[in-house]
């Protein structure tokens, strides 16, 4: 994940609670608004293990909240901060969630494919509580470590397909021994 600045689950959910009667909206563009009838439809904690192209193995745990739009329309505003509160507070009792893991919002509707974004800056716009999302992109880990992904220091390259190993086979010269064949040597 590229994302310098990625919001930890208990810092998340600590932003919230000191908001809980403001409507709780999200921008997923500039301009761009998940609609107010969204629902909340799943919390999931996802604990991630990888081996980079550098042979660095990597591990992490994303708290991923997804957001659904329905289709028809529904009267009312955005859910109150305190409603989503205890939606959070309904999945811990059931899941106990990592306070240190990473928060990313996974949203799509028919304009928009899904993704999974991060959290970017909380703002207060009237009786609003706004959170920007912010995409992630890939990445090479061996570059962000200061390695580099097109090389090793042996001059290897770290991302391409491992080389075949080529056996070194002893040539025998059978014709050479032809007369010298007897019972155990191995020739007939």
């Amino acid at each position: 994940m590229i994302n310098t600045s990625s919001t930890t689950w208990s810092s998340f959910k600590a932003q919230l609670q000191q908001h809980p009667e403001l409507l709780f909206q999200f921008q997923y563009a500039p301009g761009k608004w998940v609609n107010a009838n969204y629902h909340i439809t799943e919390i999931k904690q996802a604990p991630i293990v990888s081996v980079d192209c550098g042979g660095v193995m990597n591990a992490w745990t994303e708290i991923i909240v997804q957001l659904w739009e329905p289709t028809e329309d529904e009267e009312g505003r955005a859910m109150q901060v305190k409603k989503v509160l205890s939606i959070i507070n309904m999945v811990e009792s059931k899941l106990p969630l990592n306070p240190n893991g990473i928060v990313k919002i996974e949203f799509g509707n028919y304009a928009f494919d899904t993704r999974q974004m991060f959290p970017g800056e909380f703002k207060i716009d009237g009786e609003n509580l706004i959170l920007d999302l912010t995409p992630d992109a890939t990445q090479c880990k061996a570059i962000n470590r200061g390695g580099s992904c097109g090389t090793t220091a042996a001059g290897e390259e770290c991302c391409a397909p491992a080389q075949p190993v080529k056996r070194k086979i002893k040539l025998v010269n059978l014709a050479a021994d032809q007369n010298n064949c007897t019972p155990g040597s191995g020739c007939c």
